[in-house]
């Protein structure tokens, strides 16, 4: 039986316990933890919806979308009815990979119109583009001129309440004549219209530091896709915390960075379920980092 006496020492022992571990006790529920579908890439084709409900039972409260085409939509559902599905599962989508190499190397319009349709049908905010075709960024004349396009392409994103973002790989890093093409579309792209979304794996093994440059860019990572290194081979992926990426000295400075959306991605996987792996990782986000 729970005394008076009894009620105020356990009273008493919490109080103290959080006082201890202030972090404990302003920890917040994980609602910025999204899963890049992507992850599941081969499972989706097959069962969107059987998919999307094992995300949701994995803990996240958000998705990071790929693959979307107007005559496909997402793996054989509309915009509109995946967002249904998503909402049917307490799931959100802020952003999706939409590809743009069609509008930087034409100026057409009709696949990007597609993807704006797309981003507001299902309450996206951030139209990410995943990558680019490396013919167009072969010199550093071509990075000043895709920047540019970048700020065009924001601007339109923004006519319609949308924003756009850019996700790294490693070869951003690649010196082309005395630059590199990270390094001109962080200092070329407008900071109020274009943010990043900073691949952490793929910056670690680029070889450098994320919070290096959280600290020479401050607010402009919006988003970062969290992906652990396996430490063996740091050309594999592995669940979030049983790698080699030290996520608590990096997600320290999320506040700095500006970081909104925590994404996990797995791109590959070693000799375990991918939903087994995916509730891994959004566990250990949720449990030991206080996300």
């Amino acid at each position: 039986m729970t005394t008076r006496r009894t009620f105020l020492a356990q009273a008493g022992l919490a109080a103290t316990a959080m006082m201890l571990s202030p972090k404990l006790s302003s920890a917040k529920s994980p609602n910025g933890v999204g899963l890049q579908l992507y992850s599941l890439r081969d499972q989706l084709p097959k069962d969107v919806k059987g998919v999307i409900a094992k995300v949701a039972a994995a803990g996240y409260k958000e998705v990071e979308t790929f693959g979307y085409s107007k005559q496909g939509g997402f793996w054989g559902l509309s915009a509109k009815e995946f967002s249904a599905l998503l909402k049917s599962h307490g799931l959100k989508t802020p952003s999706g990979h939409y590809g743009l190499d069609e509008y930087f190397s034409t100026g057409k319009m009709d696949e990007f119109d597609s993807y704006i349709e797309a981003a507001l049908a299902t309450g996206q905010t951030y139209i990410i583009i995943p990558s680019l075709n490396h013919n167009l960024i072969k010199t550093a004349a071509d990075f000043k001129s895709i920047a540019d396009k970048m700020n065009k392409a924001a601007a339109i994103c923004k006519k319609h309440g949308l924003k756009l973002g850019y996700h790294n790989h490693n070869f951003e890093w690649e010196q082309v004549e005395g630059t590199t093409f990270y390094d001109t579309i962080l200092a070329e792209t407008d900071p109020s219209l274009v943010s990043m979304e900073m691949d952490l794996y793929w910056v670690v093994r680029a070889g450098h530091d994320p919070v290096a440059i959280f600290k020479k860019h401050p607010g402009r990572f919006a988003f970062v896709h969290v992906k652990d290194m396996d430490k063996a081979n740091h050309e594999l992926n592995t669940e979030i915390g049983s790698g080699s990426i030290d996520f608590k000295t990096i997600f320290a400075q999320a506040k700095l960075a500006g970081i909104k959306h925590y994404i996990v991605e797995q791109e590959n996987f070693t000799n375990i379920d991918p939903y087994v792996s995916i509730a891994k990782s959004s566990a250990y986000l949720k449990n030991k980092l206080y996300l």
